[in-house]
């Protein structure tokens, strides 16, 4: 008792003299001159900031609580929050959405905390933002509608063999069975492996490493959930290393799998100076299409099959637009780009899925010159969380916001740059046509084979650091037979 005691008076007496030696005017001088003011925003607690409130909004299922509550305190478009040890800023509007993405590489760059740094940057030479930058470069060309559409028969092949093995029972969880699809997908089109004990050994490390994104204090001792995160993020590059190198030298040797895949086409490609990409970066290249794959779209995947489960009438419509689009298919035939085209309804079902909880919440920049906006001064250094939720939750943009209405997506849609779930800009996320392909597919062959109900009806979707079921999305199916 008395050390818990003594603890509260310590963190009061850090809070009041954090406090005062941040006390004072928020405008910022330089050379002894008034300067523009900074945006407005809370202190926060010592050490730790804001990070916890932005963090307990999340894991409670309420993530836009925290943008809006401050967006409402502060009757801004931007403010200023410490968060993650940072300076952080927050656009609140459509137009700072697309100030931002205009301003990539000009005003701000890509930026990443340390905790991301330490697992995805392939070495002390190289950061994130810089390898995400690389990646794009080399990956864009083959995530392409065009690229893809090869794909969509060996996407709709690989469904149709899940729901069948996995999905033969009285009552699944939904969660860890879309990570294994999603996983297994990825691993049969970047790399053109189906055997279960390989996919096995790729996908248990990668399971660890989401955990270790968002820490306020990482460190990195054996034990924790970001020590686990660094080791398995080094185990599986060097798994995929091993797997490129076996497969540059089945190339040599003439024995290349007839089936496309983007290993195949990466071991083909060149640098800038026209050097061959060597096998580390095509194994982090093909680390982080698996990890965003395993993640993003299966959360995705979990938050729809829970909507759908929720909503009836909904259910009965996509059910319907996938039902004449498998009377129009010959027996035992694939679905095609055609058919993929046709899914309008299930795709606005998608898109209303992910304004209400997408996948992941967004990304981070830094300030490299600064700037002024809405009169205020953004200085050189300070990060930016470009966040989705800062306006898909908005009932400026998206009247009755709680409501799940795919007619929004109808016509000419919402406003321009308030609907973000892929980013914007240049920097808009390269995998966006690959996820569409991957949902409508999953969505069609699963309206197809069942009904569900949830076990848990009022289970909640919760973001740690992505959006999903908070128990996993137990359901009990319905075949159709």
């Amino acid at each position: 008792m008395e050390l818990i005691i003594v603890s509260i008076v310590l963190l009061a007496t850090l809070y009041f003299l954090y406090s005062v030696l941040n006390s004072g005017s928020s405008s910022s001088t330089k050379n002894g001159k008034q300067q523009l003011p900074l945006p407005p925003g809370a202190k926060g607690w010592p050490l730790v900031g804001e990070t916890l409130a932005y963090l307990q909004g999340s894991k409670k299922g309420v993530p836009e609580k925290f943008i809006a509550e401050r967006r409402d305190k502060f009757s801004t478009t931007i403010f200023k929050s410490p968060l993650l040890n940072e300076n952080m800023v927050f656009f609140c509007t459509a137009e700072g959405n697309k100030f931002l993405f205009a301003n990539e590489n000009k005003l701000v760059k890509s930026w990443w905390p340390k905790t991301f740094e330490k697992i995805f940057a392939p070495s002390e030479k190289t950061t994130q933002g810089e390898e995400t930058m690389r990646m794009r470069k080399v990956l864009s060309p083959f995530l392409k509608p065009d690229s893809l559409q090869k794909y969509i028969g060996v996407m709709d092949s690989e469904t149709q063999k899940h729901l069948k093995t996995y999905w033969d029972a009285k009552e699944v969880t939904v969660y860890p069975l879309a990570k294994k699809y999603t996983f297994a997908v990825g691993c049969k089109l970047f790399l053109n492996i189906d055997n279960p004990e390989t996919i096995a050994m790729l996908e248990e490390p990668i399971r660890h490493i989401s955990s270790g994104f968002v820490s306020s204090f990482p460190v990195n001792i054996p034990g924790t959930k970001y020590h686990k995160a660094i080791q398995a993020a080094k185990k599986i590059r060097t798994d995929i290393k091993h797997l490129v190198a076996q497969r540059r030298r089945d190339i040599l040797e003439g024995r290349a799998p007839k089936s496309p895949d983007i290993l195949s086409h990466l071991l083909m490609e060149t640098y800038e100076n026209g050097e061959l990409i060597n096998d580390s970066d095509i194994a982090n290249k093909i680390y982080g299409l698996l990890h965003g794959a395993y993640d993003n779209v299966s959360a995705l995947l979990s938050s729809i099959i829970a909507y759908l489960a929720e909503l009836p009438e909904v259910y009965d419509r996509v059910r319907s637009e996938q039902i004449e689009i498998a009377k129009s298919k010959a027996p035992g035939e694939l679905l095609n780009w055609t058919d993929l085209q046709r899914m309008k309804y299930s795709w606005n079902v998608a898109c209303e899925v992910m304004r209400l909880v997408p996948p992941t919440q967004g990304t981070f920049r830094e300030v490299i010159t600064d700037f002024v906006y809405d009169g205020f001064l953004v200085p050189k250094g300070f990060k930016i969380h470009w966040n989705a939720f800062a306006t898909h939750k908005n009932p400026k943009y998206f009247p009755s916001p709680e409501k799940f209405d795919p007619s929004r997506f109808e016509g000419e849609g919402p406003v321009p740059f308030s609907y973000v779930p892929f980013g914007g800009g240049p920097r808009m996320c390269p995998g966006k046509e690959y996820a569409r392909l991957k949902i409508l597919v999953f969505m069609h062959n699963m309206v197809k084979a069942f009904k569900w109900e949830k076990v848990f009806p009022d289970e909640k979707i919760t973001t740690d650091p992505v959006s999903a079921p908070s128990k996993g999305l137990p359901v009990r199916l319905h075949p159709y037979k």
